[in-house]
């Protein structure tokens, strides 16, 4: 389990070993469950549901004014939001 933690870059305290260890056994565990199932004829899949777009149709619709976009910028500039500049 040590050498597992090691290779995930895992710095797992000595007074947590044990529960470690335990939590990885019950994690193995239940993963080689998998291999117990008969999967002859079941698809590969990503997910186990059909993903399907949940975002609505692209509709144009009217946006805020400039001056409504820019009534709560700290120090607007020339109908823009002045940003400090970025270092070079």
């Amino acid at each position: 389990m040590l050498h597992v933690a090691r290779l995930a870059r895992l710095e797992i305290p000595e007074d947590q070993i044990e529960h470690v260890q335990a939590e990885l056994g019950a994690i193995l565990e239940a993963v080689g469950k998998v291999s117990e199932l008969d999967l002859k004829g079941v698809e590969p899949t990503s997910h186990p549901l059909d993903l399907v777009n949940v975002w609505g149709e692209d509709e144009p619709r009217p946006s805020l004014s400039r001056e409504d976009a820019l009534a709560n910028a700290p120090d607007p500039a020339d109908g823009a939001f002045r940003v400090p500049a970025v270092g070079s």
